[in-house]
């Protein structure tokens, strides 16, 4: 998370977005004014460009109808953070189910989701947009879950950036004068089919107006110009600032205004910068003729404290992980797992996986929950079955340290299938018996011919993919074998019985073929096995070998009980697997218990891992007079937690590398700089203080997105970042950007560090993870104070441990009992300090305190 400066050492991550739309959504629209190519959805977050910490934001998308097009908004930096879905072809209710989390600053101020129409030629049309402000996001701590209406995109209300006043009040012999020292601009929208614009300013004070001079082509511009305007008679009048780009043909495009109100020009005359805003005007809402889009979004803003503030609570959690599960009802463990539920125990069970990743105590982690769990489970049949906090750990665990393997097991299947296209359906109500390709003088092939052909291209496939799973026991992380022989042996241990020896590898299958790789199957957008969803076609191949593999997952114990009776040509194969399912769960669990089960050396990746690759566009570090199309050469890139390096080819060998240390700012560049679309820059420091930089082009916007994301995830932690730099080029002896003719120029646009989150390769953050616990713990902490210190009724003497009695606590060992309320007391006492350290910090904050360290 994202620090922000203060006189305690580095206090503050930003607050934290959770949008997720990961339930079915469907949209709905009247009318479909021209057919859709295929529908994504751009993720925008503007914020007023001041510098400042940064907080964490997370996003999904959901699903629009056919909707008519519309002007495209600038993009080039419009906003401190842009993000695309992938794409749905061919479809009216698309639907995404992705999730993105991001870091954003402190101040932003609007989310903005805008759904295009992509084609294949030419510009993607623009649908509409769902626009979602700060205070609304905030407004409901559970956030915003619901179906919205897509509005029309009207290009006057799309604005963005900064202008630079200093305004003074003045009396003279004349009366009263206003003088408006316009500096400069920045950020400004792109209007031009350059993607600059040329602007100028208008200034109104009353009935009186003036304007500063046009600066061509640029987004940063810099007028420094006085303005004088007389007071008219009357009463006062606010002081509205235009900014317009001006056209040579047709009309003016407005940029954006300022405007202050008499009493501020009077009390406190503007000086500095301030955000643009579009006109005001009332919200058109289409009605749903543009269709609707179902989001889910919450806004989490929370303070992170030094380390040594969370050193007490994670004891805790250490000491509750290593001590007896099965009576264990006041640390924080326990008092978490019964106060959260749905969405926040997910959310929970992420935070705590990671947490103790770092600590090094995954694997006793995943056993005290496992232990807990197998202790209140009277039925094997229903063991792990619910979303408990065991089962959600135990998941989010396998996507934290399990996703490269993964990969490497399902990814040249999933491939296959997706490159292949065939036609498979055992369905008899689905079956298109047009769809199969085959030469016949007979007509079109019968059910039976295509049941045959679907039977043995789907045994193909899956036997590719139990293939691939059965010899894959060796490559499984180790962290996760250990974990997975705890879980063998706990869920034995419980339930010795003969006629209950499936359990034991139901209990991993369960997670590993029904939680892991079935779902990657379904969906392998959503796992990082694709870049794009699935067509109809193939998501319904993908459907059918998931369904295939969740009964093998579930040791054939199923089949032939369910409504799916056309599945029936598939058992023989499947028996036949799972025989060699359990072979390979008993190599998985026949592991070294003394192999380390992660510890804070143990990264989610290793350093040499090659954590994103792809072919980019490269520009020639002096083209010289080269045109720039001409400058760029193609080179396969390597990204790794050391170096991102490049060569021609991914098998040759002589590459080149940047390394990660040297890299001091990644930033987006503008189209206008080499008339070219999503390019980036990679600047660097040598060992001299000299900086360099290097311009890469990718191939689409999600594609710039991500490789954003990934360079400045591995630069996070170097020092001396850019607090500024230039968007443009240095081209023809100036900046394309700001126009200055020094190439030394300092930057003239602020750097970013928004990056996406939530995926398997971020790294830990342990103080962060303790500050989201503590805030659970917060929630029951009146609970747990009720239970264990003010009830009086509960007696630990020996006479009491015979007594039965209906509350939790009766009955219990008067040892244990006198050991549980010592536990509450400590974590009691342990959140009191806490508490204080963030009043102590909100002091000093707000300035009633003097800056100081924190704390006694």
């Amino acid at each position: 998370m994202g620090e922000g400066q203060l006189a305690a050492p580095q206090l503050t991550p930003p607050p934290s977005f959770s949008l997720c739309s990961c339930c079915p959504i469907t949209a709905f629209c009247d009318t479909a004014p021209k057919p859709a190519d295929g529908f994504s959805v751009c993720l925008q977050a503007a914020v007023s460009p001041s510098l400042g910490s940064e907080e964490p934001l997370s996003l999904g998308a959901g699903e629009p109808e056919g909707l008519p097009a519309g002007k495209r908004p600038g993009h080039g930096a419009a906003g401190i953070w842009e993000e695309g879905t992938a794409t749905i072809w061919r479809s009216l209710s698309p639907f995404w189910g992705e999730e993105y989390t991001v870091h954003l600053p402190l101040d932003f101020h609007q989310l903005a989701f805008y759904v295009l129409d992509e084609d294949t030629v030419g510009h993607d049309d623009v649908i509409g947009k769902v626009s979602l402000s700060r205070d609304a996001i905030a407004a409901d701590p559970r956030g915003i879950d619901s179906w919205i209406n897509l509005s029309r995109v009207d290009p006057d209300a799309e604005v963005q950036g900064e202008i630079c006043l200093a305004v003074q009040m003045l009396e003279d012999a004349l009366g009263r004068c206003l003088r408006c020292h316009v500096l400069q601009a920045r950020d400004l929208a792109p209007r031009d089919i350059s993607g600059t614009s040329d602007p100028f300013a208008r200034v109104f004070w009353g009935s009186q107006s003036v304007e500063t001079s046009t600066i061509k082509k640029t987004r940063f511009p810099r007028w420094d110009e006085v303005l004088e305007l007389r007071a008219a008679p009357g009463a006062p009048s606010p002081l509205r600032v235009e900014l317009w780009d001006w056209d040579m043909v047709g009309k003016n495009d407005f940029l954006g205004m300022v405007e202050f109100p008499p009493q501020v020009l009077q009390q406190k005359p503007p000086n500095g910068w301030f955000r643009l805003r579009p006109f005001p005007r009332a919200e058109e809402d289409s009605g749903g003729s543009l269709g609707a889009l179902r989001l889910k979004v919450r806004l989490t803003e929370d303070r992170v404290l030094p380390s040594r503030y969370y050193r007490p609570l994670s004891e805790l959690l250490a000491t509750a992980v290593l001590g007896p599960a099965e009576e264990d009802a006041a640390s924080p463990l326990a008092v978490l797992e019964e106060l959260t539920s749905g969405d926040c125990r997910q959310d929970l069970a992420t935070r705590l996986v990671k947490l103790f990743l770092g600590q090094g105590l995954a694997g006793p982690f995943l056993d005290y929950l496992t232990r807990r769990e197998v202790a209140r489970t009277t039925d094997p049949n229903t063991l792990f079955r619910s979303n408990s906090l065991a089962s959600k750990s135990m998941e989010q665990f396998m996507k934290l340290v399990g996703m490269p393997y993964l990969h490497e097991v399902l990814q040249p299947v999933i491939s296959r299938v997706f490159e292949e296209k065939k036609y498979m359906e055992l369905d008899p109500c689905k079956m298109e018996l047009g769809r199969t390709r085959r030469i016949s003088f007979k007509g079109a092939p019968s059910e039976e011919h295509v049941r045959e052909a679907s039977l043995g291209l789907l045994t193909g496939y899956l036997g590719a993919i139990v293939d691939a799973i059965v010899g894959s026991a060796g490559r499984c992380p180790a962290v996760m074998r250990l974990a997975f022989k705890q879980l063998h042996q706990r869920v034995e241990e419980r339930f010795p019985q003969t006629e209950h020896k499936d359990v034991k590898y139901l209990a991993i299958s369960g997670f590993l073929f029904l939680r892991f790789f079935a779902p990657a199957i379904l969906t392998p957008k959503l796992f990082d096995l694709r870049d794009q969803h699935a067509d109809p076609q193939t998501s319904r191949s993908l459907l059918l070998l998931a369904k295939a593999v969740q009964s093998i997952g579930n040791l054939g114990q199923q089949l032939g009980q369910g409504k799916e009776v056309w599945m029936a040509p598939l058992h023989p194969f499947l028996l036949r697997s799972v025989s060699r399912v359990r072979d390979f769960l008993d190599r998985l669990v026949d592991v070294d218990e003394e192999e380390e089960a992660g510890g804070p050396a143990r990264a989610l990746i290793p350093r040499s891992a090659t954590v994103r690759e792809g072919y980019l566009l490269k520009r020639k570090e002096e083209p010289g007079g080269l045109a720039p199309r001409f400058a760029f050469k193609k080179r396969y890139f390597r990204l790794s937690a050391d170096a991102l390096s490049y060569a021609k080819s991914p098998e040759w060998q002589t590459r080149s590398s940047i390394p990660v240390s040297h890299i001091r700012a990644v930033e987006r560049v503008d189209e206008g700089a080499f008339q070219l679309p999503h390019m980036m820059q990679v600047v660097t420091q040598d060992g001299a203080g000299a900086l360099h930089t290097t311009y890469l082009q990718c191939k689409n916007v999600n594609e710039l997105s991500q490789w954003l994301s990934a360079l400045r995830k591995a630069s996070a932690p170097n020092p001396d970042k850019l607090a500024a730099c230039h968007p443009g080029a240095f081209r023809s002896a100036r900046w394309t950007c700001c126009l200055r003719a020094e190439r030394s120029a300092a930057g003239c646009s602020r750097t970013h560090a928004a990056v996406t989150l939530g995926d398997w390769r971020d790294p830990l953050d342990p103080d962060a993870e303790t500050q989201m616990v503590y805030r659970q713990l917060l929630l029951g902490r009146d609970q747990l104070r009720r239970k264990f210190l003010e009830n009086s009724s509960v007696d630990t003497t020996p006479e009491a441990g015979t007594a039965k009695g209906s509350g939790s606590l009766e009955g219990a060992c008067p040892d244990a009992l006198a050991r549980q309320k010592a536990a509450a007391a400590r974590l009691l006492e342990v959140l009191a300090d806490l508490d204080r350290a963030h009043e102590e910090f909100q002091q000093q904050e707000e300035g009633t305190v003097a800056p100081g360290p924190l704390g006694p």
